[in-house]
């Protein structure tokens, strides 16, 4: 049996699936000839990340297909349930990459409370020649110790997040739609942990009450960060999304951040990837990566064997 992994795959995923078995084609296919090559190669399961899509077009095209498999938490570049109508098992790794976004998140988080995003594009600037200047224009920096970080969206990543979090020394507040309360365990090295009960809140609270916010949900219809939202923030409060793009309104962020509102923005989303906004590129005020959260190695990984061992346990040994 043939595995398509058409935006890639671990060694580690590779090698599970190859021991079981099945035959792995890392091939990158262009999103308009992925059915034609599903057909031609007789691909029963079709592995992807963010980048391809597979929509109802290639799920018509294709009845040999058996698996589509997502290697993430978010499946909005599959048309689940019409995949699921056609008897096609759609499974992704929602545990996986939890960690590898939530440092992400924390990485955005130290770099606006520290100014790194414009100071790492002035200094080899003016680091010769203005030293002094740009010590004093970043001298005025703030910890994360002590603040509180507010968490819209506390399904794994989000208590991920929270972890550490509290770890730090932050108070942690969340909202969410499904969960009522979470309890988050903190572990540290010496194999000690702290179990910690965190209530969730209206949205609204969180907004108010947070120093910094950061996203962690799935695709949406609407903004959940708007104009409104942004005014009920706190002045010069940080903001993260490291989710999907489009529950932020860009457009009412740069606002924001031009008007002194929002200190500070951390995104590894944008509403038009991949060609995001230039005034969004070339923001002094926002840290910018390119959808990055779940690309570590750790990550990928788990990843990869998560979906073998799914594929084995769904289809059997070959």
């Amino acid at each position: 049996m043939k595995v398509l992994a058409n935006d890639g795959i671990s060694k580690s995923g590779i090698a599970a699936l190859e021991k079981g078995g099945y035959e792995v084609i890392t091939t990158k296919v262009a999103q308009e000839q992925v059915a034609n090559f599903v057909n031609e190669k007789g691909i029963e399961v079709v592995l992807v990340r963010s980048a391809t899509k597979i929509r109802k077009d290639i799920i018509d095209a294709c009845p040999g297909l058996k698996i589509i498999g997502r290697g993430g938490v978010g499946m909005d570049n599959i048309d689940v349930d019409y995949a699921r109508s056609k008897g096609i098992q759609v499974i992704n790794t929602p545990a996986s990459s939890s960690e590898s976004v939530a440092e992400l998140v924390f990485a955005h988080l130290f770099t606006g409370v520290r100014f790194l995003q414009d100071a790492n594009r002035n200094m080899p600037l003016e680091g010769d020649s203005n030293f002094e200047g740009l010590k004093k224009a970043y001298a005025n920096g703030t910890e994360l110790r002590g603040k509180t970080l507010g968490i819209i969206g506390f399904g794994r990543i989000g208590q991920a997040v929270a972890k550490m979090a509290l770890g730090l020394g932050m108070r942690v507040i969340a909202a969410d739609s499904f969960i009522d309360k979470a309890t988050v365990r903190v572990e540290f090295y010496t194999g000690q942990f702290i179990d910690v009960d965190i209530l969730t809140e209206p949205l609204a609270d969180v907004l108010k009450h947070s120093d910094f916010i950061t996203l962690h949900v799935p695709a949406q219809e609407k903004y959940i960060i708007d104009q409104e939202e942004f005014a009920l923030m706190k002045d010069g409060a940080g903001i993260v999304n490291c989710a999907r793009g489009g529950v932020i309104n860009e457009v009412a962020l740069v606002e924001a951040l031009d008007q002194g509102k929002i200190g500070f923005a951390g995104l590894d989303v944008f509403e038009k990837e991949p060609h995001p906004e230039i005034q969004l590129l070339m923001h002094p005020k926002i840290s910018l990566t390119p959808h990055i959260g779940a690309a570590t190695l750790e990550a990928q990984d788990r990843i990869g064997t998560e979906l073998a061992e799914q594929i084995i346990g769904l289809l059997g040994k070959k």
